[in-house]
Order: C-alpha cells, then sequence, then structure tokens
C-alpha cells in the first residue's frame, strides 16, 4: 500500500476519515469506506491508548493510512503513538516556533528530532526499518487555530520537519470571537482560513482543515487544500439514523440531540 506520506505528495487533494470512536469494528469499517487516510482522534474523540492500539491494527487491516491527533504537543503522546504504527501526528493548539520545534524533537529521531527508539508496531509495515526511514514515512501536521498561532504562521510551517498545516474551524472561529463552526460562513473567518492557506503555500507545506460535508470538502479542495477531512464517524452515524428514523416517524430529534 501506499505509505501517507505518498499518498498526500500524489499531486491530488485528499479526503480523510475520523475517527473517535472508541472501537477497533468502528476504524475498521471507516477504512473500508474509500477515505485516502483515517485519523485517530485521541483529543477531542473519546478514545484512549489502549483503543487506539487495536484501532491502528484494524485500520492496517484495511490498508489505510493512519494519522493520530493527539491529546496535546507532549514528547510522550507523539511517540507513543508513533511506536504503535502511526504514519502521522496531527498535533492540536501549536502556537510559534518554538512549540513546532517541540513537536519535531518528538516525532522525529535523531539527528532530526530526539525521538527514543522503540518501534515496537511501527516496524511492522516495513522489511528494514531504520530511524532514517521512519522519519520519512512519518507526516507531522500542527494545527494553526488560535489568535498566536494564526500571527505566527510562516514561522510555524517554515519549522524543518513541519509537514502540513490542520486548520480546526472552530478552535479558529472561537479563538476570534465567532461561533464554534466547522461550515466557515463569515467573511472574516473565511480570510483567517485563506491566510493560512497562503502560509502553506509560501513555505511549501501541505494544507489541510476538518469539514462538515461533502460540499465544504469540495469548497476547499477547489481552493487548493490538500487534506480535508470528512465529518467524523460519530457525527455520520447519528446523521444517518437520525435521518431513517425521522423518515419513518416524521419525528425530529429530541431536545440536545444533533441531527
Amino acid at each position: 500500500m501506499a505509505t501517507l506520506r505518498e499518498t498526500l505528495e500524489a499531486g491530488r487533494p485528499t479526503v480523510g476519515g475520523w475517527a473517535s470512536i472508541p472501537s477497533p469494528f468502528a476504524a475498521e469499517l471507516m477504512g473500508r469506506c474509500g477515505y485516502d487516510w483515517v485519523c485517530i482522534d485521541t483529543q477531542h474523540g473519546l478514545v484512549g491508548y489502549d483503543q487506539m492500539v487495536p484501532m491502528l491494527q484494524a485500520l492496517a487491516i484495511t490498508g489505510t493510512p493512519t494519522f493520530v491527533r493527539v491529546p496535546w504537543n507532549r514528547p510522550d503522546q507523539i511517540m507513543k503513538a508513533l511506536d504503535a504504527g502511526a504514519h502521522g501526528i496531527i498535533v492540536p493548539m501549536v502556537n510559534n516556533a518554538e512549540e513546532a520545534r517541540r513537536a519535531v524533537e518528538a516525532a522525529k529521531y535523531p539527528p532530526e528530532g530526539s525521538r527514543s527508539w522503540g518501534p515496537i508496531r511501527a516496524a511492522f509495515e516495513l522489511d528494514d526499518y531504520t530511524p532514517e526511514a521512519g522519519n520519512r514515512r512519518t507526516v507531522l501536521a500542527a494545527m494553526i487555530e488560535t489568535p498566536e498561532g494564526v500571527r505566527n504562521a510562516d514561522e510555524i510551517l517554515s519549522t524543518p520537519g513541519i509537514d502540513a498545516a490542520y486548520i480546526g474551524p472552530s478552535d479558529l472561529a472561537l479563538g476570534h470571537g465567532m461561533a464554534p463552526v466547522l461550515a466557515v460562513r463569515e467573511a472574516e473567518h473565511e480570510q483567517l482560513v485563506r491566510s493560512i492557506l497562503d502560509s502553506c503555500r509560501r513555505n511549501g507545506v501541505l494544507a489541510g482543515i476538518h469539514c462538515d460535508s461533502a460540499q465544504t470538502v469540495q469548497r476547499w479542495h477547489d481552493l487548493g487544500f490538500d487534506l480535508a477531512s470528512l465529518s467524523s464517524d460519530a457525527v455520520l452515524l447519528r446523521e444517518a439514523a437520525t435521518a431513517a428514523v425521522r423518515q419513518v416517524t416524521g419525528r425530529a430529534a429530541g431536545v440536545g440531540d444533533y441531527a
């Protein structure tokens, strides 16, 4: 199968799945849906380390390249996800070049970083896993989603070892005094997104963004984004189930429900 890096650098826009349900079977289902890659969300999803590992195993069965979004920019979390077999790491809330450097340090073996040796599952997919091979295959994405991150986008994305920016539109909006939504409608919100995309182009890194619908994915692909994740397993399941129940009963979801 193509590696995550090969998939992302093939010169075409990609669409990713988002796994937030702590279930290997759910992850395997996502891996069989045709996504170019699937991200296991250990930040806002319900997935802990003990669930993440079998989910990576399930996705490996399907041959789908994998990201893990770690809970925070911490070396132990980044290294353990990579040792468990993640092909790429998405680091939330990267605000400046120093934080970007810390992420690279954790994700890359010496001399590019300080990742310690112990690829307990990562070595399975390569006959000759070496530090150099590990560094080449690992894709590192910095989330730019805060006012400080936007101001420092160029210094973050020019940091050696950062391969991509990944935008969380909800936090991007929330930090700038707007409602936290994935569907970008306000002009100011869109301008923030475009400014990060421009920074990606200036610095020669990939641009990624989280999306709420197929229409939003197409919108950002048309603008030039390289990676777009399509909703999440939990949202897609609830939307489909709610629509099916409504079609049979005519009833909308109850108060507090998402539909």
